[in-house]
């Protein structure tokens, strides 16, 4: 499909952008495209700024996440290109807050899971109010990392109260941190499984990595919707 060639069919957008027509109808009815005239029989007919639009608002998808794709995309088509480009700046922004949130918790969690637990005796152990205020979080959080098999801490007395021993609570920080930095409870899961095998910070690392190249990938999407919006702005979909 050239510039300036059409109409299309929902069938010939749905191709170019590879999602299916229901798709297409979706994006329309959601405001992310141009006005679509029907022909007499009742069909869509599609032109060039739709097919420009509706590859723009996938780029933009891909990069910034649906609620600000559609956003910037009925910003452009109400002719508030301001707005539009705040909301670009606001999803770069973001991502550089996880970004630096990212490596203070990498520097965090490398100097807990390095701490020397020597000399451990059971008076040290804490209540589970004890943790959430040291943590700064809800008691329930902690029920809730229990439950999902992150932070298990013994059960004492006549009615199971938790006792965190400190292994738990460095345990409990890290889990912390990471949910800090976005982690998922099966990612914290995996690194505090393989901190209590190996004794080292070696799977944090990892993880870190792995959350780094994830970071990397959508500044990329971001870069790509970027240029596809400039694009958009500078054709066919030019706002008044």
């Amino acid at each position: 499909m050239g510039r300036g060639s059409g109409p299309y069919r929902p069938v010939d957008l749905a191709r170019a952008a590879g999602i299916s027509t229901q798709q297409v109808r979706n994006d329309e009815a959601s405001g992310v495209l141009p006005p679509v005239q029907r022909i007499p029989s009742g069909q869509r007919r599609y032109d060039e700024r739709h097919l420009q639009a509706l590859l723009t608002y996938r780029a933009l998808l891909r990069g910034f996440g649906a609620p600000a794709a559609r956003a910037v995309m009925r910003a452009v088509r109400a002719g508030d290109l301001a707005a539009a480009l705040e909301l670009v700046d606001a999803g770069h922004a973001e991502l550089q807050s996880q970004r630096s949130a990212l490596r203070a918790t990498r520097r965090a969690l490398e100097a807990v899971a390095d701490e020397v637990l020597a000399d451990v005796r059971a008076e040290d152990d804490m209540l589970i109010g004890q943790v959430a205020e040291a943590l700064g979080v809800r008691p329930s959080t902690l029920r809730s990392w229990d439950a999902a098999g992150l932070v298990s801490p013994a059960r004492t007395g006549s009615r199971g109260y938790r006792s965190y021993s400190p292994v738990d609570v460095r345990d409990a920080r890290i889990a912390h941190q990471m949910r800090l930095a976005y982690s998922r409870l099966d990612q914290i899961r995996d690194v505090l499984c393989a901190l209590r095998d190996s004794g080292d910070a070696t799977a944090i690392r990892t993880v870190v990595a792995c959350r780094e190249a994830a970071l990397t990938g959508r500044s990329r999407a971001m870069v790509r919707a970027a240029a596809a919006l400039d694009g958009y702005l500078d054709g066919v979909g030019r706002p008044p």
